[in-house]
């Protein structure tokens, strides 16, 4: 089906650099991919490789472009007392699940989206291993999934997307999608609570952003997580599970996770 995205709109050509660019970061992942990488440690411990930055580079060479400041995970952090005077900014995460790029299980992706007076207004995920694009605009709640070929952008395939039309069929079994990398007793204790409920739970196990495609396609039906997460790692998963009519709220006030915050770090949540 066509994805009807010409250049209309400033927000069309925005979400049309933003693809490009998860696309190309994709495809300069995947060249990392297939040989010998190194990696180092991050000040906090989290692992880094040569296809973070070379992607992050990539994106950036794009996003600059539009003349909208970036929020990137590799790129050096901004103050709060500058980034506070920023209505509009992309939030970058250029390998989300650097685990699993480094385990070589393919389960990692691109992540860019576009914030908006604290909320992601549109949000893209790329998969490189199976060339898998999601994108989503949240004020047209419209969101998309297409195979693009060998990382190949051209609008002719973007235009032949399929939306994404998730059927939630909430019946005796919960699918529940957890992260593969970062397990939570908290989150042990809300699939009893689904059990003593009378649900059967199937407990599934995805990296990176991919947690939230799954909820969005309706292949899961909650995504609760109750370890730590970055702003990068969640605003582009955010933009498309919100235009398919999914709410993604903090644990604590059941408010919408919000976006370019004084501490990046996000709080616990659960996507519904």
């Amino acid at each position: 089906m066509n994805a009807d995205l010409k250049q209309t709109s400033s927000m069309d050509k925005l979400l049309l650099i933003a693809i490009k660019a998860a696309i190309s970061a994709g495809a300069e992942i995947m060249e990392i991919y297939s040989d010998d990488f190194k990696v180092v440690l991050k000040p906090d411990d989290s692992p880094l490789t040569i296809a973070d930055t070379r992607a992050n580079a990539v994106i950036n060479t794009y996003l600059e472009t539009t003349a909208i400041p970036i929020i990137s995970e590799e790129n050096k952090q901004i103050p709060f007392a500058t980034r506070k005077k920023w209505n509009t900014c992309w939030m970058v995460d250029p390998l989300d699940g650097t685990k699993e790029f480094i385990k070589r299980n393919g389960e990692f992706t691109v992540n860019i989206a576009l914030i908006e007076k604290g909320k992601p207004v549109l949000g893209v995920i790329y998969v490189p291993v199976e060339q898998t694009l999601y994108f989503a605009e949240v004020k047209t709640q419209k969101a998309y999934k297409c195979i693009v070929p060998n990382h190949m952008f051209s609008e002719e395939v973007i235009n032949q997307c399929d939306p994404i039309l998730p059927v939630w069929n909430l019946n005796a079994t919960l699918r529940v999608v957890g992260s593969r990398s970062h397990k939570s007793a908290d989150t042990d204790v809300l699939i009893k609570e689904f059990q003593q409920e009378g649900y059967t739970v199937e407990m599934l196990s995805k990296g990176s952003s991919l947690k939230f495609c799954l909820v969005a396609e309706g292949a899961a039906n909650i995504y609760p997580r109750f370890a730590p997460t970055m702003e990068w790692d969640t605003a582009a998963g955010h933009a498309i599970c919100a235009a398919v009519g999914l709410e993604v709220s903090q644990v604590d006030s059941d408010q919408p996770l919000v976006y370019n915050k004084p501490n990046l770090l996000n709080p616990f949540f659960i996507v519904q």
